[in-house]
């Protein structure tokens, strides 16, 4: 029969691996937690380390089912007016080309495939899609040929990067996992990023009446 000595020193040897347990979980998941920090902040936002090319207009590159022709980006100011604010926007200048050999079909660019990457690291901003031939969302046909196109960013006033990076995502032509139940018929989706395009900017002022 164990003594009363034994049984104080079995439960005061329990409670030190208990503690000692506890450190290592917690240190565990200060390492997991770190590792996730680092992952979601780095990749291609971060300039060192990126895991897509970075590039320098002028550039063609092709993204999913579309080809970009980069050429110049222009910081746009709006001074403030009796009836609005002051505003600022980025207006980048691209040559857009419907490179869909899958489907073959007449879209038009979604805002969320180009996206600026600010110099301070802050939220990535997203296009508003591509104005082409003065129509914004224009329908873009497989087969013709690239299309002179704007899109712009909505920036801070203050915003004066000299390089604009652009995000460029494209899309796969993939289906959905036939072993959850989805439809095993491939269609355009499931975007990643692509590269990073690097153009040197202007700033221009446009006045509105007061």
């Amino acid at each position: 029969m164990e003594s009363l000595d034994d049984v104080i020193d079995a439960m005061i040897a329990d409670r030190v691996i208990h503690r000692h347990r506890r450190k290592w979980l917690i240190a565990i998941a200060a390492v997991l937690v770190l590792a996730l920090v680092i992952f979601v902040t780095g990749g291609w936002k971060e300039k060192k380390g990126r895991k897509v090319d970075t590039l320098k207009a002028p550039v063609t590159l092709t993204a999913g089912r579309y080809e970009f022709g980069f050429t110049s980006a222009v910081i746009v100011r709006t001074p403030k007016t009796t009836y609005e604010p002051a505003a600022s926007k980025l207006v980048v200048s691209f040559d857009l080309k419907n490179m869909d050999t899958e489907s073959q079909e007449t879209e038009s660019l979604s805002g969320g495939l180009l996206r600026l990457v600010p110099a301070d690291h802050s939220d990535f901003i997203e296009s508003n899609g591509a104005t082409c031939r003065s129509q914004l969302n224009y329908k873009l046909v497989y087969g013709l040929p690239a299309v002179p196109c704007t899109t712009e960013f909505k920036v801070p006033n203050d915003f004066a990067d000299k390089i604009a990076e652009i995000g460029v995502f494209g899309e796969k032509w993939e289906s959905d996992n036939a072993l959850l139940g989805l439809s095993d018929k491939p269609y355009w989706h499931n975007e990643e990023p692509t590269a990073v395009v690097q153009l040197e900017t202007t700033i221009k002022t446009e006045k509105k009446d007061k």
